[in-house]
């Protein structure tokens, strides 16, 4: 089923993970359209999270399927279907 975008939630990365290492991880079950480790803003230190982009969510599935709860940097993996970012207020200080 190519044409349908899947997000996918990877948490409980290791804080040291790169975008490369994370796309690699993925690359092994199909076609990786984005890879991102999400940082903190002002530290630009990972937040132990990010998400993948697959083209085919055959494959995507299958990738969920085998990375979840797979051990990487001595941390075990929480994947599945990233769920939509829900709009939330602007923050006030």
């Amino acid at each position: 089923m190519k044409g349908v975008l899947m997000n996918i939630y990877v948490g409980n990365l290791p804080y040291s993970t790169t975008r490369d290492e994370l796309n690699s991880l993925f690359s092994q079950f199909g076609e990786v359209s984005a890879a991102r480790v999400v940082k903190d803003r002002e530290t630009d230190r990972s937040k132990g999270f990010g998400f993948v982009e697959m083209p085919n969510a055959a494959e995507a599935n299958k990738a969920i399927e085998s990375v979840n709860g797979q051990e990487v940097g001595g941390r075990r993996l929480v994947v599945n279907e990233a769920r939509p970012r829900e709009e939330r207020p602007p923050r006030r200080f």
